[in-house]
């Protein structure tokens, strides 16, 4: 059976799980244009100027026929328990998925393999990668496809990995047997939105990008939002909390590859050390790592909220007055506003 054997393809290169999804998402078209509507995806206009060809597969990519759904986990073996880091306030929290390769280079590579060997096997045929790189709906796919269900926080939820992996997608001209989804396991839980340090998910399944630390620290290029920044703690690239209280990820496992293994300590790194790099320390430190996309400028913006949630002390402040006059107007105003709150 050849979708079997395209699942055993994608388990020998390493991915945790391979799954088979049509390109039918009228449902969440729907979903997705009244929250373009109620414009909570923020700066992000990526998501407003495709519209409706993200939940329209065969129209993204022209003669689409089913798409290919793959998982890999994440989470480093080697790196400090989170609780930890966010429980001392002179540590920096960066996401657990950012601290070692950039996964869009990972995921890409593998599912290109993927391609090259169904390629060696089938023939020539039809297809094109995607892995958080285009307008692709991937967890609305992946949940069709059956390799979990969309949690009240919005992100995928499985029953034998909780949420903590990656998901890319494969399109294909190939017209292959499609995966049942399977059901929601939720029930009445709602830690996810109760534990969001700015209230980002304002109801069941609906997230207002706007206010997730996720987005404002990584989406978001301008100023953040004066009412949001004590709420953001020592948080400086992405928020993993609604993951954290999630039941369903006490089954999550950790990576096995070693390209998400934990580079130059950020998984417990001091707020001042890191405050300190220079633009070409951060630019070598954070090369082949997804953080090097939101550039120095915003690294000590995030870092500077952070600060000024940190206890007052000497350290801080003179982290802070090291950087009273960067050529940035934005590091600039957000070194004043933490000054403020150490002084």
């Amino acid at each position: 059976m050849l979708e079997e054997r395209i699942r055993q393809w994608g388990r020998d290169l390493g991915f945790d799980a391979v799954a088979i999804a049509g390109t039918e998402l009228e449902a969440e078209e729907a979903r997705l244009m009244e929250w373009l509507g109620r414009g909570w995806h923020g700066e992000m206009d990526y998501m407003a100027r495709h519209g409706a060809r993200r939940a329209r597969p065969a129209e993204l990519v022209p003669g689409t026929l089913s798409v290919i759904t793959a998982r890999l986990n994440y989470t480093p073996a080697d790196a400090r328990d989170a609780d930890e880091v966010l429980a001392d306030p002179d540590l920096a929290f960066v996401s657990r998925y950012a601290l070692g390769r950039d996964y869009h280079k990972v995921m890409r590579a593998k599912l290109q393999q993927l391609a090259d060997r169904m390629t060696s096997e089938l023939g020539p045929f039809h297809y094109r990668v995607f892995t958080d790189s285009a307008p692709v709906m991937e967890v609305s796919l992946a949940q069709r496809s059956g390799l979990g269900w969309r949690g009240k926080h919005t992100l995928l939820l499985s029953r034998d990995a909780g949420s903590l992996f990656f998901l890319g997608e494969l399109f294909v001209a190939l017209d292959l047997a499609r995966d049942a989804p399977v059901t929601e396991h939720c029930g009445t839980c709602s830690r996810c939105i109760a534990v969001c340090p700015t209230q980002a998910i304002v109801a069941p399944y609906q997230l207002d990008a706007r206010r997730c630390i996720s987005y404002l620290t990584i989406e978001h290029h301008g100023s953040i939002p004066e009412e949001l920044r004590p709420h953001m703690g020592n948080r400086i690239y992405g928020c993993d909390d609604c993951q954290m209280v999630c039941p369903w990820n006490k089954y999550a496992k950790t990576a096995v590859i070693p390209d998400f293994s934990v580079r130059h300590g950020l998984d417990a790194a001091g707020l001042s050390e890191l405050f300190a790099w220079t633009e070409e320390e951060f630019d070598k430190r954070m090369e082949g790592s997804a953080i090097r996309r939101i550039g120095h400028e915003r690294w000590l913006r995030n870092i500077a909220v952070a600060l000024g949630n940190a206890p007052k002390s000497e350290a801080a402040r003179a982290a802070l007055l090291a950087r009273a006059s960067h050529p940035s107007e934005q590091v600039r105003e957000h070194v004043a506003w933490a000054l403020a709150r150490q002084t």
